[in-house]
């Protein structure tokens, strides 16, 4: 490895999730991956054919340039784009075989154009706004009439539509899902029938089943992040965080360590930097409250983290030394951090964490408890004998 810091994904871990889905929902709900934002930093085109092969239907993201880098390995995956792509570049989405969500009556009028140009037809799902207000068609009968108009266009395939929970609580998903149905139902009453009807992201397939319909978004359960609140489902985290430690030094108390020296030594102690910090996605503001593992161990950050290294108070660590391995997020059978335990930490949430990751820090992956592949982002073509 190039870099002692990098990012480890367990692909066995990953292919027990998405089977653990499917055995929920059951063969007749589609599942409809997550996999924008690098797969929520464990990186999209490695993890796409294990989740794909794992029981996957089809692969979500938020943006074209998602899509078109898993296009390019993937010719023959269905790839959904669920957020906004501006009108001048919906015609990659067609040339590329990609379904575009869209919300409003222009976008579907171009898509059908570009339809006729390309000779395809492109697929569509129609995102219905019940709610979260953020992107889609507002919740009223100009909306149902001019869905009804979308749907009679003859060079676009209207494969679904879909909406969003805003997951306030009980009641307000249950108006959001009656919202939602009782739209599509209106619109399918004029003789048209949506391929796939959608609403569950990750929390709301798991707590509520009766709202799966025939599609589900799971994101963040892919990766093992248990955010549903009310139902269980064993997942198990796929990625582990690590580095090691790069040098060590005896401090005397009342040194001061880091920026500001907002921390100041309470003992005589040894101080071990390790090369990482928070432009590999270790938050700035964890340097009061965050831990790692050395030696099985959880030893306090000492100091502000830097932007690519940090300190860490060893000194109570029997045998320590240069080189040793460090866990800044892994299991609690490692007696680590976990994401769950470090976005409470950090005041954040654990997708936030997880798409903190930068493309400089390297992905390790592994099957069968053997590492399979290394990933550089920065070196893509550097022969692996190399690293």
């Amino acid at each position: 490895m190039l870099r002692d810091t990098y990012i480890e994904v367990d692909l066995d871990r990953l292919a027990h999730n998405v089977k653990a889905i499917r055995e929920r929902v059951g063969n007749h709900v589609c599942i409809c991956a997550v996999v924008k934002a690098d797969a929520y930093g464990h990186g999209s085109i490695e993890c796409a054919k294990t989740i794909m092969e794992s029981g996957g239907d089809y692969l979500a993201v938020a943006a074209l340039t998602e899509a078109l880098e898993l296009r390019q390995v993937y010719p023959d995956y269905r790839i959904f784009i669920m957020g906004y792509t501006s009108d001048e570049n919906l015609k990659y989405v067609v040339k590329n075989d990609i379904t575009q969500c869209i919300f409003t009556y222009e976008q579907a009028l171009l898509l059908d154009k570009l339809g006729r140009e390309y000779n395809r037809k492109p697929k569509i799902h129609i995102k219905y706004d019940t709610g979260f207000n953020r992107i889609g068609f507002r919740d009223c009968e100009e909306s149902i009439e001019k869905i009804k108009e979308i749907v009679k266009l003859r060079n676009i395939e209207c494969e679904g539509i879909f909406s969003h929970f805003a997951l306030v609580n009980d009641d307000e998903n249950k108006r959001q899902f009656n919202a939602f149905t009782t739209a599509a139902e209106r619109i399918e009453s004029a003789g048209f029938k949506f391929g796939y009807k959608h609403i569950c992201d990750s929390i709301a397939a798991i707590d509520y089943p009766e709202f799966c319909l025939n599609m589900i978004r799971p994101g963040a359960i892919l990766y093992g992040m248990k955010s549903f609140r009310k139902n269980d489902l064993d997942i198990k985290q796929v990625m582990k965080f690590k580095t090691k430690i790069a040098y060590i030094k005896s401090l005397k108390k009342g040194e001061g360590v880091s920026y500001n020296h907002k921390y100041k030594a309470q003992r005589d102690m040894l101080l071990a930097t390790i090369p990482v910090g928070y432009a590999d996605g270790f938050p700035r503001n964890m340097f009061e409250v965050g831990e790692v593992t050395v030696r099985g161990m959880r030893v306090p950050v000492a100091g502000v983290i830097c932007m690519d290294q940090c300190m860490i108070d060893v000194t109570d660590v029997e045998g320590v030394g240069a080189g040793d391995e460090v866990i800044i997020y892994g299991d609690e059978e490692e007696n680590a951090v976990t994401f769950a335990e470090a976005s409470q930490k950090g005041g954040t949430n654990k997708n936030e964490l997880l798409c903190r990751f930068t493309r400089r820090t390297p992905r390790v992956y592994i099957r069968n408890g053997i590492r399979i592949k290394k990933l550089n982002y920065l070196l893509p073509d550097l022969p692996k004998e190399d690293y």
